[in-house]
């Protein structure tokens, strides 16, 4: 029976800073820095920033 290998990506939530629970998911490179980006934040009409959080 093979090893299992761990998947090279994992899946995260990038969360907004506005504090309004909205967030997007992605996916990015296990080894990788964590992701922040500028998006769209419906709830409150404008672009906020993004910080990654774990998918739980």
């Amino acid at each position: 029976m093979a090893a299992k290998s761990k998947a090279k990506t994992m899946i995260v939530r990038l969360v907004s800073t506005a504090q309004t629970g909205y967030f997007y998911t992605t996916k990015r490179l296990r080894q990788g820095p964590r992701l922040a980006a500028i998006k769209y934040d419906p709830k409150v009409k404008q672009r906020v920033l993004f910080l990654e959080s774990k998918k739980k």
